[in-house]
């Protein structure tokens, strides 16, 4: 079962999305280059966006996408709450690894973060060098497991809570010591651990559930996307203005001097951009709920409905956009087409293959997405069910899409919402 959204959005002078070179991203098709916005930066503004109808609102804990999470949200938290820094740094480590490469951390590494050669480094070291995905609940478990492995030692190494310094290894501990020690905390079941981080509700966290999450180790469990997005392009070949611009210093006008004192440029850029993503169903109800795709029908189906909902809300109104003091480039999608069926999905992209003419070219791409889905059924017949949102010039449209009438985004949003919860 797919959820097939297909949006039109027009943004004025606006520069949604950057190069490495401060332009506008582009993409060449149809034989004519397009302004383009990545599917990348869709989903960080998707994820991030926390007003009305926002999906950290859910009810279920959004992931934590950083390189610092160990540092941060694991082995600091544990040394405020008095655990002893080099036990903590120890731990944290090997579960590290545990997760990530599931290999179990050696002696000689663990035992140097007891020890290490320069202890103000010690926390920076746990770092890793790429963003890791952990859900909350993950980081959760791992926090406590490292607590309770710190526990159990306790009574075998007492000299790390008489240190008179609790956040560096005591001044009389012998690398013999330290070596026993970091046995201890790298002792860790990559069985138990697997088998504990499945059992989590929302493990993953919801936008992993959603956008999925790489993994390159067999105890972290690797999710794949239930959302499929596509690189938003326009409708039309490129329009763009290199914009001239100075910065005035107010504190030398009318002396004599020049007033500008910065003199640059930056790329502008309007169009009409066509959107596209599939919701693979079972995937996103498996993923949220953490139960087999195969029985996705039997598992609770309201979180994955909410979220539905709540992300055609976002899909058609939430702006992907940079230089947003400057351009204000805030819009709301002036057609939206929604489809749910069980056939293999189908872009409409190459409606637009041929550009469309930059004069009226809503109207223009009206025509051109109508006639497109026309030839479509034509070809392989109807097979989806449809809702169309739109304003403007949608007579043609109606009758070409198959619906007998537009209605509201409100509608469409609990219309794809009820196909979860009733499937």
């Amino acid at each position: 079962m797919f959820i097939q959204l297909h949006t039109l959005t027009s943004y004025p002078a606006t520069l949604l999305n950057r190069d490495d070179a401060g332009f506008a991203k582009a993409l060449p098709f149809g034989g004519s280059t397009r302004t383009r916005v990545s599917s990348q930066c869709l989903k960080y503004h998707w994820r991030n966006y926390d007003g009305a109808h926002a999906l950290r609102d859910a009810g279920a804990e959004m992931a934590v996408r950083s390189r610092r999470t160990f540092q941060k949200r694991v082995a600091q938290p544990l040394i405020d709450d008095g655990y002893p820094a080099p036990l903590v740094r120890a731990v944290t480590f090997a579960l590290k690894e545990r997760l990530l490469s599931d290999k179990k951390a050696t002696k000689t590494a663990t035992r140097d973060f007891i020890i290490p050669e320069k202890p103000a480094d010690a926390l920076e070291d746990l770092n890793t060098n790429q963003i890791v995905v952990l859900g909350v609940p993950e980081v959760r478990y791992v926090r406590s497991l490292a607590a309770e492995k710190i526990d159990a030692v306790r009574e075998d190494f007492p000299i790390f809570w008489e240190a008179e310094e609790p956040d560096d290894a005591p001044l009389d501990l012998d690398k013999d010591t330290a070596g026993e020690a970091a046995d201890a905390m790298r002792d860790i079941s990559k069985r138990d651990l697997k088998k504990n981080l499945k059992a989590l509700t929302h493990a993953a966290g919801l936008d992993a559930a959603m956008f999925g999450r790489m993994a390159t180790s067999d105890v972290l469990a690797r999710g794949d996307a239930a959302l499929h997005v596509a690189h938003a392009f326009t409708t039309h070949a490129q329009e763009s203005e290199s914009d001239y611009f100075t910065a005035v210093d107010e504190l030398v006008t009318g002396t004599g001097e020049l007033g500008s004192a910065l003199i640059q440029t930056q790329d502008l850029t309007s169009g009409l951009f066509y959107s596209y993503v599939v919701v693979d169903v079972p995937l996103l109800v498996s993923n949220i709920e953490g139960v087999p795709r195969a029985d996705w029908t039997d598992a609770d189906r309201a979180l994955a409905a909410d979220v539905m909902e709540r992300f055609v809300h976002i899909l058609t109104t939430v702006s992907p956009g940079a230089k947003r003091g400057s351009t204000a480039p805030y819009a709301h999608a002036q057609c939206l087409l929604a489809e749910v069926g069980t056939a293999q999905p189908r872009t409409l992209a190459n409606a637009f293959h041929t550009p469309v003419p930059q004069q009226d070219v809503v109207a223009g791409s009206y025509k051109a997405l109508g006639r497109y889905v026309k030839e479509m059924d034509g070809m392989y017949g109807l097979q989806t069910d449809r809702r169309l949102a739109a304003m403007g010039p949608v007579d043609g449209l109606t009758d070409a899409v198959g619906v007998d009438a537009t209605t509201t985004v409100p509608d469409i949003a609990r219309w794809t919402a009820d196909q979860i919860r009733t499937a």
